[in-house]
């Protein structure tokens, strides 16, 4: 029987086929021999065990769409970053570090923005000129008055979209407005496998049926995903990085020299952009910070430039 898994804990995965029952499965040992783990959002065949008990087990993993290991989730269409304006004030540094892993791996981004209610023009206008201008969605929003959610459901219709961000920012709230049964859904899971509810230490797939059409048309999905304090970049080298700058491209061709690392070159066409306010300072410092961090994990790269 085919299904779609929608958490894990502990070593069991929660399958939902599709006649809508959920099974509680374990892996079979040919994965864990293959080095191949099961994730949330896998679409997979489970062998079923007792059907009255809602047991079975994991046969197989069918192709992955793509896979992300950070949160760790499979066949997405695209990624919701959510993050505060305000209260808590934004990490732009954090912010970066999920637009990279997210453009290693193609996906494209929603950068949210929750608590707009509370937060000034200005501090609204800062943020869009920095994210919207180098290609990316941009949205203001706000959970608690709803406002801003009429034009999220619209990106959201009809494709598998992780949820992201750091704790505080309102992504339960969030979640819960989009899911308005969501609580119930997890209240349900969390009776059947004896646990507390705590939607911060898993990821978890919801159907979302109010913006979901016929069978025949489309369906909607949201993967509700742990908060992260902190992003580790996996390959990624000083020298790479600034390909995950896209807003540098068109101002590169004004550097004095090849491979011009926008640091301490002079002549260098992009930090001319910063100065003149087409590129974003915020986004250029935390550039900056990412190349130190990346050059001292490379003790042998100052001597590579040097040469």
């Amino acid at each position: 029987m085919k299904g779609r898994i929608l958490k894990g804990i502990a070593g069991f995965y929660y399958v939902e086929t599709f006649d809508g029952k959920v099974y509680e499965c374990k892996a079979k040992g040919i994965f864990r021999k293959s080095n191949l783990k099961p994730m949330v959002g896998d679409d997979v065949e489970i062998d079923i065990i007792d059907m009255e008990k809602g047991l079975g087990n994991i046969a197989d993993i069918l192709p992955r769409k793509n896979q992300l290991i950070r949160p760790p989730v499979a066949n997405v269409d695209q990624a919701v970053i959510l993050f505060a304006i305000v209260k808590p004030n934004p990490s732009y540094n954090l912010l970066d570090r999920f637009l990279i892993m997210m453009r290693q791996q193609n996906l494209p981004v929603i950068i949210c923005f929750n608590k707009q209610d509370i937060a000034t023009k200005e501090e609204q206008l800062e943020l869009y000129n920095a994210y919207e201008n180098c290609g990316y969605k941009v949205l203001f929003i706000s959970v608690r008055e709803e406002s801003g959610l009429d034009e999220l459901k619209e990106l959201l219709k009809g494709k598998t979209t992780t949820l992201a961000g750091p704790s505080g920012v309102g992504k339960s709230s969030l979640l819960n407005k989009l899911v308005p049964d969501a609580e119930m859904q997890t209240g349900e899971l969390s009776k059947k496998i004896e646990r507390g509810k705590n939607t911060t230490r898993h990821s978890e797939l919801f159907f979302v049926k109010e913006l979901s059409g016929d069978e025949d048309t489309y369906k909607t999905f949201i993967i509700d995903t742990p908060g992260f304090t902190s992003l580790d970049l996996r390959d990624v080298t000083p020298d790479t990085l600034m390909q995950y700058y896209p807003e540098f491209i068109q101002y590169e061709p004004n550097c004095r020299f090849g491979g011009c690392s926008h640091i301490a070159e002079p002549d260098c066409g992009v930090k001319d952009a910063v100065a003149d306010g087409k590129i974003a300072k915020i986004r250029y410092e935390n550039y900056k910070i990412l190349f130190k961090e990346l050059k001292n994990m490379r003790p042998d790269y100052s001597k590579k430039a040097r040469r």
